[in-house]
């Protein structure tokens, strides 16, 4: 006999505007506590010093993470000049110091050679696995990490604000893996001043803004009114904005749940596509791909 699972049923996704200080997989286990939901999951980890967009998903909406987490993402962080600290944020120990204070031109005369597509290393303190360990695991033991240059994409970087000397405030959209304290270091070390990420905000993860964005004290004053904190969910088809919507009649949707091709009608359906979303009913049943007129499930949402 199979074990019933704990929790409620319940899906969607919530935006949370994540505290500082708050780890995201705690913020990711609050959740889930409050909506009292069975599974939960979150596109693109947020440190604990960084604030803002973390969108968390909630039951059948975890089988449209891996979609989400490959969108953009855009921030808007303040580096500190002048120290370069060995976590690259305002948490680490200093590294490196320099007297030495870039102006807003000669901010703005290396951007260029950090935005498209870049190589990027890492910071020592990173989720990232060597030999099975995290990164920040090893360089807490005081190991030596040696993390190797990783491609990213970043659309723009744009200067906000030199609101003194020693800060430099900047708004950036790039693509996955993309770590803006790296961006903070090595903005210091090509300005030879050094710089640490002093302050971080995410603001977007496509397709959710920050005005989606729900505090976890609003969350706390709705604790046990499940109704009430259903509300602030979004549902899995919104979260899928912008891939291709392929709509199914309640036959065409049952044969769907049991993981079954159907033809694909309509003059302007795809021949051929991948990451089609199969909608009934307005609601999200499949995501799959469509190939020789056919659509193919690969990720099948119940209920």
């Amino acid at each position: 006999m199979a074990r019933k699972k704990k929790g409620r049923p319940v899906s969607g996704w919530l935006v949370l505007d994540k505290p500082f200080e708050l780890g995201s997989t705690q913020a990711v286990g609050k959740v889930r506590w409050l909506f009292q939901a069975q599974k939960a999951g979150h596109a693109g980890t947020l440190d604990p010093l960084a604030t803002g967009v973390l969108p968390i998903a909630l039951g059948e909406a975890t089988k449209t993470v891996p979609y989400v987490t490959d969108g953009e993402k855009s921030y808007r962080f303040t580096v500190r000049w002048g120290v370069e600290t060995n976590t690259d944020d305002a948490e680490g120990k200093v590294v490196q110091t320099s007297d030495k204070r870039p102006s807003a031109d000669d901010i703005r005369a290396i951007l260029g050679e950090f935005t498209g597509d870049i190589q990027q290393v890492p910071p020592a303190f990173s989720a990232i696995k060597i030999d099975g360990k995290r990164a920040y695991a090893e360089a807490r033991a005081g190991k030596e990490v040696i993390l190797e240059p990783r491609p990213v994409y970043i659309d723009e970087i744009t200067l906000i604000d030199c609101p003194d000397a020693d800060h430099a405030v900047f708004e950036t959209t790039c693509g996955k893996g993309t770590y803006i304290r790296s961006l903070a270091r090595d903005f210091g070390r090509k300005l030879g001043c050094y710089g640490h990420a002093a302050s971080l905000r995410r603001t977007f993860v496509e397709p959710f803004e920050e005005a989606d964005a729900v505090s976890l004290e609003t969350l706390l004053e709705n604790e046990g009114d499940l109704d009430a904190l259903d509300g602030f969910l979004i549902s899995p088809l919104e979260a899928m904005n912008g891939f291709t919507e392929l709509r199914m009649d309640d036959d065409a949707a049952r044969r769907i749940r049991l993981g079954n091709p159907v033809i694909v009608r309509g003059r302007d359906a795809p021949v051929e596509e991948e990451n089609v979303c199969a909608v009934n009913r307005g609601t999200l049943i499949a995501i799959g791909d469509v190939r020789k007129g056919e659509f193919h499930p690969r990720r099948v949402l119940q209920g």
